[in-house]
């Protein structure tokens, strides 16, 4: 799989501009939704979000895990056993979006 690669780069001084490319991309809000519950298989994830492809949630679980937000744990079994869950920064960040939900309740 590719690497992503931004068309512009971030602005370092700017720490709103480095928050909202971490959270930015379709499923993101979504997969920190449901790993806010707790922890999720894959499988899971798409059950939850059936209309994203398998390919759009590994993608944005991998550059959620590469931003330290979410941490992957590979149990190195057959049949394949991988669970996701938030870091401690990912649950500091479940507390920025929780006031953004509640902005977005005012509107």
């Amino acid at each position: 799989m590719g690497t992503y690669t931004r068309k512009t780069p971030l602005k370092i001084d700017c720490p709103m501009e480095k928050t909202l490319h971490v959270i930015s991309g379709k499923w993101k809000l979504a997969l920190l939704c449901e790993l806010n519950r707790g922890t999720c298989r894959l499988k899971d994830l798409e059950k939850y979000n059936s209309e994203a492809s398998k390919r759009a949630l590994t993608k944005q679980l991998s550059e959620l895990v590469e931003d330290g937000i979410i941490q992957k744990k590979d149990y190195e079994v057959y049949p394949k056993k991988v669970e996701y869950s938030l870091t401690a920064r990912g649950k500091e960040l479940i507390t920025v979006l929780e006031v953004l939900d509640e902005f977005g309740k005012q509107l």
